[in-house]
């Protein structure tokens, strides 16, 4: 006689997000490392620190154009399969940025490393919210994700003083093992998942016609523009507002790291409590925050104090957004959630402008925090919007 199945689902977060964070902290550290080489690679390359710089911009673009392209390119094959293929593109993408001999392949090697971007960090949410206990699907994204902002605590800064020390070309040598390791340990612990099913593309892209998946992918690209409006200056500002010397100004960012980590893993645990509810927190508390730091900023501890926090709050919403997406993305998850990365780039790129229009109209570096919090302001607006089309259309979410 055939015994019902007594499997329980899972109890504890899986090692194999391990893998998965790994892979994230790759991605995020050579996506900011070059910033940190400038100098040596324009002179290696016979180019002006500016048009080095456009080896960043470049980078964003190439996560953009290839979110779309790589999720259709992956969207027939097994999760696991998929991610050791993006970790390859991904290591084949910082070889052939470490042996680029001309300032043109050198731009296209980052932008062809890009293309792993955004579909192996949404893939990997995905797979993470999946191994998760139920009850902890968007804490186990927020692990994942974890690997990105140790990325931008221990990884930019060690690979900037790594290419100092052995040459910019070694960084990438690194990087890359970096991706190895992240590929050598998927292999190893990332359980055989099935490919999702995809009845065709068109339906898989009819998902970004739901108002409540633009809303949500909206609301990740305006908590980017909203974060990179001032983190773009906050060195200048820093420097004019509290005096920091250079030495300062990097513990400061350090600092400002950990409380990304930390936010996401606060974020991860609100998500699963209530998705709606942090997120709009999330944003008026990343509002407010700015605004203090317009009069914080003058003095050295209290900027450093309100950059912790700031920090803590700007990657809470994080997971809330990413989960919300995938949620309402029913049918197309790994298509939705790769976009989404994408979208966050965009934000990225879109608040460096933003943040640097009064400066461009002569005002000082005080009012770029109000440019950061009018777009948290925006952002929960679109919350509430967000909650409005749940009423008004709701489908059946996962963490609601």
């Amino acid at each position: 006689m055939n015994q019902p199945s007594t499997q329980m689902p899972p109890t504890r977060m899986p090692v194999a997000i391990l893998a998965l964070a790994a892979g994230c902290f790759g991605i995020g550290t050579t996506e900011f490392v070059v910033m940190g080489l400038l100098p040596d690679v324009a002179g290696d390359l016979g180019v002006t620190i500016p048009q080095a710089g456009l080896l960043v911009t470049a980078y964003a673009v190439g996560v953009v154009i290839g979110a779309p392209l790589m999720a259709m390119a992956t969207a027939r094959l097994p999760r696991k399969g998929a991610l050791l293929g993006l970790m390859g593109v991904f290591i084949l993408g910082n070889l052939a940025c470490a042996a680029a001999p001309t300032y043109g392949l050198m731009m296209a090697a980052r932008i062809f490393t890009a293309f792993a971007h955004a579909a192996f960090m949404g893939i990997g949410a995905v797979v993470a919210a999946d191994l998760a206990p139920p009850n902890k699907r968007a804490q186990a994204m927020a692990l994942t994700l974890t690997g990105l902002t140790i990325a931008n605590v221990l990884g930019v800064p060690g690979g900037t003083a790594f290419g100092h020390w052995a040459g910019w070309r070694m960084t990438f040598v690194g990087v890359a093992g970096i991706g190895a390791v992240a590929g050598l340990a998927v292999l190893l612990l990332v359980p055989k998942m099935p490919a999702l099913k995809v009845q065709s593309m068109a339906r898989e892209f009819a998902v970004l016609k739901r108002p409540q998946v633009l809303l949500g992918m909206a609301m990740s690209a305006m908590s980017a523009a909203s974060l990179f409006s001032v983190y773009t200056y906050i060195t200048p500002l820093l420097a004019s507002n509290a005096g920091m010397a250079a030495a300062a100004i990097t513990a400061a960012l350090v600092l400002f790291g950990v409380g990304f980590t930390l936010g996401g893993l606060i974020g991860g645990r609100l998500a699963d409590w209530h998705q709606m509810r942090a997120m709009q927190g999330g944003f008026v508390v990343v509002a407010l925050l700015l605004v203090l730091f317009t009069v914080s900023s003058g003095h050295m501890v209290t900027a450093i104090a309100t950059m912790i926090l700031w920090g803590i709050a700007s990657f809470a919403v994080v997971a809330p957004l990413q989960m919300r997406v995938i949620d309402k993305a029913h049918g197309a998850p790994n298509l939705a959630s790769t976009i989404n990365h994408a979208g966050f780039n965009i934000g990225c790129a879109s608040g460096a402008f933003l943040g640097g229009i009064p400066l461009s109209l002569g005002a000082d570096y005080t009012t770029v925090p109000w440019v950061g919090a009018g777009i948290a302001l925006l952002a929960f607006v679109t919350a509430l919007l967000a909650e409005r089309s749940d009423r008004a259309a709701p489908l059946p979410a996962a963490a609601e």
